[in-house]
Protein backbone atom coordinates (compact mmCIF):
# COMPACT_ATOMS: atom_id res chain seq x y z
CA UNK A 1 0.00 0.00 0.00
CA UNK A 2 1.58 3.44 -0.88
CA UNK A 3 0.44 6.55 1.48
CA UNK A 4 1.82 10.21 0.83
CA UNK A 5 4.50 10.82 3.32
CA UNK A 6 2.86 14.17 5.61
CA UNK A 7 6.57 15.64 5.74
CA UNK A 8 8.08 15.63 2.47
CA UNK A 9 4.81 14.84 0.24
CA UNK A 10 6.58 11.86 -1.91
CA UNK A 11 4.85 8.49 -1.86
CA UNK A 12 5.63 5.82 0.50
CA UNK A 13 5.43 2.25 0.86
CA UNK A 14 3.32 1.19 3.76
CA UNK A 15 3.56 -3.16 4.45
CA UNK A 16 0.32 -3.05 6.96
CA UNK A 17 -1.62 -0.27 9.29
CA UNK A 18 -3.22 -1.22 12.35
CA UNK A 19 -3.74 -4.42 14.56
CA UNK A 20 -3.23 -8.21 12.77
CA UNK A 21 -6.08 -10.24 12.92
CA UNK A 22 -6.30 -12.25 16.10
CA UNK A 23 -7.09 -15.01 14.13
CA UNK A 24 -8.30 -18.30 16.18
CA UNK A 25 -10.23 -21.71 15.03
CA UNK A 26 -13.96 -22.10 16.44
CA UNK A 27 -12.64 -25.30 17.87
CA UNK A 28 -10.43 -23.89 19.59
CA UNK A 29 -12.70 -21.87 21.12
CA UNK A 30 -15.55 -24.50 22.13
CA UNK A 31 -12.61 -26.78 23.49
CA UNK A 32 -11.50 -24.27 25.79
CA UNK A 33 -15.21 -23.22 26.46
CA UNK A 34 -15.93 -26.88 27.66
CA UNK A 35 -13.06 -27.34 29.10
CA UNK A 36 -12.88 -24.33 31.62
CA UNK A 37 -17.08 -24.10 32.15
CA UNK A 38 -17.72 -20.55 31.56
CA UNK A 39 -16.23 -17.47 29.30
CA UNK A 40 -14.18 -15.54 31.49
CA UNK A 41 -11.91 -18.64 32.17
CA UNK A 42 -12.28 -19.41 28.52
CA UNK A 43 -10.80 -16.18 27.54
CA UNK A 44 -8.50 -15.97 29.84
CA UNK A 45 -6.75 -19.42 28.67
CA UNK A 46 -7.03 -18.46 25.03
CA UNK A 47 -5.43 -15.32 25.94
CA UNK A 48 -8.21 -13.09 24.07
CA UNK A 49 -11.47 -10.98 24.98
CA UNK A 50 -14.98 -12.59 26.54
CA UNK A 51 -16.41 -10.47 23.69
CA UNK A 52 -14.04 -12.28 20.83
CA UNK A 53 -14.68 -15.66 22.26
CA UNK A 54 -19.23 -14.14 21.88
CA UNK A 55 -18.03 -12.95 18.37
CA UNK A 56 -16.43 -16.25 16.80
CA UNK A 57 -19.48 -18.31 18.17
CA UNK A 58 -21.93 -15.75 16.43
CA UNK A 59 -19.36 -15.85 13.59
CA UNK A 60 -20.18 -19.48 12.90
CA UNK A 61 -23.66 -19.59 14.00
CA UNK A 62 -23.58 -21.15 17.59
CA UNK A 63 -24.80 -20.13 21.35
CA UNK A 64 -22.90 -20.53 23.93
CA UNK A 65 -25.71 -22.82 25.83
CA UNK A 66 -25.28 -25.14 22.39
CA UNK A 67 -21.76 -25.27 23.36
CA UNK A 68 -21.72 -25.91 26.72
CA UNK A 69 -24.21 -28.57 26.21
CA UNK A 70 -21.96 -30.25 24.16
CA UNK A 71 -24.32 -30.69 20.59
CA UNK A 72 -23.05 -27.63 19.07
CA UNK A 73 -22.46 -28.40 15.33
CA UNK A 74 -21.61 -26.50 12.35
CA UNK A 75 -22.54 -27.56 8.70
CA UNK A 76 -24.00 -31.30 10.18
CA UNK A 77 -20.24 -32.22 11.65
CA UNK A 78 -19.41 -32.39 15.34
CA UNK A 79 -16.69 -29.78 16.58
CA UNK A 80 -16.11 -31.46 19.41
CA UNK A 81 -15.09 -35.30 19.44
CA UNK A 82 -17.06 -35.97 22.66
CA UNK A 83 -20.45 -34.80 21.92
CA UNK A 84 -23.14 -36.33 21.24
CA UNK A 85 -25.51 -35.04 18.59
CA UNK A 86 -29.33 -35.29 19.72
Amino acid sequence: MKILCPHCGNSVVVNGLGRKAFNMPVTKVCDALLLQGNVREAAKSLGCSRAFVYKILKTNGLTLSEVLSGVATKDNSLLHKGAVNG
